[in-house]
């Protein structure tokens, strides 16, 4: 059986060194980190993550700030907002909890934040640093930051000479995800849903990333032996077997299948979720190293 890279553990690290690092960066006479969350509407789900982003800011020792906002807010109204963010020196970081209203141009206003505070990775500005190799000062999207974290535990930093598929073309995951594996000295090939025999190009990798959202799509004998898995899907489907009605959470791939034949694989759920919000807490804190003239911290 594969070994289980253990993402809840992983994250938990994460925050315990970012709680050391405030403190540290505090001693050196800079102001504790800040981050602002900003949600519109009452969508259940977004309320969930939320709550979980900013109790995860004040477990370490950030400057948490909540601007929970009524779903018929205008789009104006909210683009004044990121501007008085954006001009606030007690803040770092600054997150739009997506989905936004119908009414509201998600992308204006995901481009109206600093690029210094954008702490999701989603700024133009950043997807260009990304893209170029320029990591240093570049935001990284927080589900790729921390999955590749999950590959250098299994892997190491240096990826020379390994092949990575990733299976999904998203912005937010897929794109960034190749763009740091390529990073890491990865060949890198970037699959999606009109790929020509996906199953053939996923028994080529070493390193095999599952970002495609349709519920064990990734079959057991899609594994190349003794690679490393990372499942990024979150489905939820039926479970009779649990009672009338019941559901439960799978990922992009057949766990149980590619299990047998993978050297390593994330679960699902306790895999690549939980680094998500540790790596929003890392970029934070970056931005505020950054934001004193100091390195930025390596996790």
């Amino acid at each position: 059986m594969a070994e289980l890279i253990d993402g809840k553990s992983v994250a938990e690290g994460v925050v315990r060194r970012v709680k050391a690092l405030t403190i540290e960066l505090i001693e050196k006479g800079a102001h504790k980190p800040g981050l602002a969350v900003v949600i519109v509407g009452e969508d259940p789900a977004s309320q969930v993550y939320v709550a979980s982003k900013s109790r995860t800011a004040k477990e370490c020792g950030f400057h948490s700030v909540q601007h929970t906002l009524p779903a018929e807010m205008s789009e104006l109204e909210l683009l004044a907002i990121i501007g008085e963010l954006n001009a606030d020196p007690g803040i770092n970081g600054i997150l739009v909890q997506l989905p936004l209203p119908g009414h509201i141009d998600a992308g204006k206003v995901i481009q109206a934040i600093a690029p210094q505070k954008d702490v999701d990775g989603f700024h133009f500005i950043n997807v260009g640093k990304l893209g170029t190799g320029e990591l240093e000062t570049a935001f990284v999207p927080c589900t790729p930051a921390g999955s590749m974290l999950l590959i250098e535990r299994v892997r190491g930093k240096d990826l020379s000479g390994l092949n990575a598929v990733v299976v999904g073309r998203s912005n937010i995951v897929g794109k960034p995800m190749a763009n740091l594996l390529l990073a890491a000295n990865c060949t890198v090939t970037v699959a999606h849903s009109r790929t020509k025999d996906l199953a053939a190009l996923a028994r080529t990798a070493d390193i095999l990333v599952a970002a495609v959202g349709r519920a064990e799509m990734v079959r057991g004998d899609w594994v190349k032996p003794g690679a490393t898995i990372i499942d990024v899907g979150i489905n939820r489907i039926a479970a009779p077997e649990k009672g009338e009605g019941k559901t439960r959470l799978v990922g992009d791939v057949a766990f149980a299948e590619a299990a047998r034949t993978a050297g390593a694989i994330t679960p699902v759920p306790g895999g690549v979720g939980p680094m998500t919000i540790a790596m929003l807490m890392a970029n934070t804190l970056a931005s505020a190293y950054l934001a004193a003239g100091l390195k930025r911290p390596s996790f």
